[in-house]
């Protein structure tokens, strides 16, 4: 499964310099001005899972193997997208490209800058607030545009769940709502897929502290005095330091570790980042073990187990027979599926059996 997410905002809140640490390399030119960034860049980072080392170590018993079996975690996409400025929806810096890098990504991740640094120019940002919903109002006014070009065109006058849906985007986008703010059935919104509209991706606010914010206090007492501030609600919100990240981004798993231990955080800012992003689009991961390999899948959560085949394999969808399942605790526990097949820990499941975050499956397919 695809999985991407846009990094979005103001121009000089951190951007680039969040984009690099996620690919531990400064890919991104993470410059000291305005549109730095032109095209959009891409990169493809892990989704960071503990349990795949215990498995990997499990199988290499299991299996007999001379070492470890190679790990390969579930994958995200991050898009580096070019700072907006206020009027990109008239096309205002180089608004109408960026806002279509927007279009394409499935979650927004919007960082606001909450550091003060007076050697880093602070162009079009006066405070968190502000600059939330200069971007916030950007989209919404692309989206109205969008709304309005629909309301005279056949295909929405022809069909009675668009038009009603239209008419009430139009109305709330008006309001200066934002998509996912405005109550729609579901045929009405299942009608506007195809209309990719920007206010309606869901989004992570991301807040880039200093360093030193970071470290003094609690990100819950950060993200609580700034979901007041933007009258948001605590759970679209990470606290990051974007600095940190990127002095995390030079170090060892080890070393990495060690640093935050010092510093005092359980996790990076990035690892929370990701694990948000996950969250907020309702995925989870199902793994697969054995001397080839150990992996984690994405899955959308409440999939059915001929679905998550399909991850694997669209063939698979079409011979699937059984999916045998053990859940990650239990094939823990038991030390492997051998023994937890022996233990009765092991389940034959089929096609409609709705897939569990960190379940262990192997699939039974026909030739």
């Amino acid at each position: 499964m695809n999985v991407s997410a846009g990094i979005v905002g103001l121009p000089n809140v951190g951007k680039s310099t969040l984009f690099n640490a996620l690919l531990k390399k400064q890919a991104a030119l993470a410059a000291n001005y305005p549109f730095a960034t032109i095209e959009p860049n891409v990169g493809v980072v892990p989704v960071p899972d503990e349990r795949l080392e215990k498995l990997a170590k499990i199988t290499k018993e299991e299996e007999k193997m001379g070492g470890l079996p190679p790990i390969k975690n579930a994958l995200i996409e991050f898009v580096d997208i070019a700072g907006l400025v206020k009027g990109a929806s008239e096309g205002a810096g180089l608004g109408n490209k960026f806002l279509s890098h927007i279009r394409e990504v499935k979650i927004i991740a919007h960082v606001v800058r909450v550091f003060e640094d007076p050697d880093v120019i602070k162009e079009g940002a006066v405070d968190p607030k502000a600059d939330y919903e200069v971007i916030r109002a950007e989209l919404i006014i692309a989206d109205l545009q969008t709304v309005e070009k629909q309301r005279e065109s056949k295909a929405v006058k022809t069909d009675a769940s668009k038009k009603s849906a239209v008419e009430k985007l139009h109305q709330g986008l008006n309001k200066g709502k934002s998509v996912f703010e405005i109550v729609l059935t579901d045929e009405e919104r299942t009608s506007i897929k195809d209309l990719f509209l920007l206010s309606d991706k869901p989004e992570i606010i991301v807040l880039n502290v200093s360093e030193e914010e970071l470290t003094q206090n609690h990100a819950e007492q950060i993200t609580r005095k700034y979901a007041e501030l933007l009258g948001l609600p605590q759970e679209r919100f990470v606290v990051i330091s974007a600095k940190i990240e990127s002095e995390l981004a030079a170090l060892s798993d080890e070393e990495a570790k060690e640093y935050l231990k010092d510093l005092g955080l359980e996790k990076s800012g990035l690892e929370r980042l990701i694990q948000k992003a996950y969250e907020k689009l309702g995925l989870i991961s199902f793994l697969t073990a054995g001397a080839k390999e150990v992996k984690a899948w994405t899955l959308q959560a409440g999939s059915t187990a001929v679905r998550a085949s399909g991850e694997i394999h669209t063939d698979f969808m079409k011979k699937f027979i059984k999916a045998e399942v053990v859940s990650f605790e239990d094939y823990v526990s038991s030390g492997g599926r051998k023994k937890a097949r022996e233990l009765g820990k092991a389940r034959l499941e089929g096609k409609e059996y709705i897939v569990l975050d960190g379940d262990v499956i192997e699939f039974k397919i026909g030739s």
